[in-house]
């Protein structure tokens, strides 16, 4: 599996169970409040699993299903990592399971390192890591990727390639979802 260094809210808890889920990509949109306060919203799409057997498929739906999209534990946790949880949700889109989170935080670089020097806010990734879309500025350089904003831009918006989710043994969780 690709490593990057962006871990976003599911895929940090994703990566910690036994098996090993997966999404297409993952989004954000973030309202800095000034003082490195905010809100944000965080979109995963397509989320799969690799799981073998069927027992690896049953820890990866419990951890899914159980662990982030319903208990207090998983809330519990963000908060400890600066990320207050006001709401989350999975849905269905096109038989493919999305997830989204929204939280507040008092830190603007607990949001996936994100960093404000005025009039600036700036993201650093590996050379690797795949921006799909953003409203900043895209800067590559041999040792990195860096998207950049200027403080005049509201909400701060990118989305970035998280793995390959077609093809392969890979199980849509979609068809476990009960609503």
């Amino acid at each position: 599996m690709k490593k990057i260094i962006l871990i976003p809210v599911f895929l940090s808890l994703m990566l910690l169970t036994h098996g090993c889920l997966l999404m297409h990509s993952v989004s954000y949109e973030i309202i800095a409040n000034g003082k490195g306060k905010g809100t944000a919203v965080v979109t995963v799409d397509d989320i799969k699993s690799d799981a073998l057997n069927s027992s690896v498929l049953n820890e990866d739906k419990k951890a899914l299903f159980e662990f982030m999209y319903k208990s207090d534990d998983f809330v519990s946790q963000m908060k400890y990592e600066g990320k207050e949880i006001t709401s989350r949700k999975l849905f269905v889109v096109d038989g493919k399971l999305n997830g989204e989170v929204h939280f507040k935080f008092e830190d603007i670089n607990k949001v996936e390192g994100i960093i404000y020097e005025e009039p600036f806010y700036y993201l650093t990734l590996s050379p690797g890591d795949s921006v799909i879309t953003t409203n900043g500025e895209v800067i590559e350089t041999d040792e990195n990727k860096r998207i950049i904003w200027d403080n005049t831009i509201e909400v701060l918006k990118f989305t970035m390639f998280s793995d390959a989710v077609s093809g392969g043994n890979l199980t849509g969780m979609a068809q476990y979802f009960k609503q």
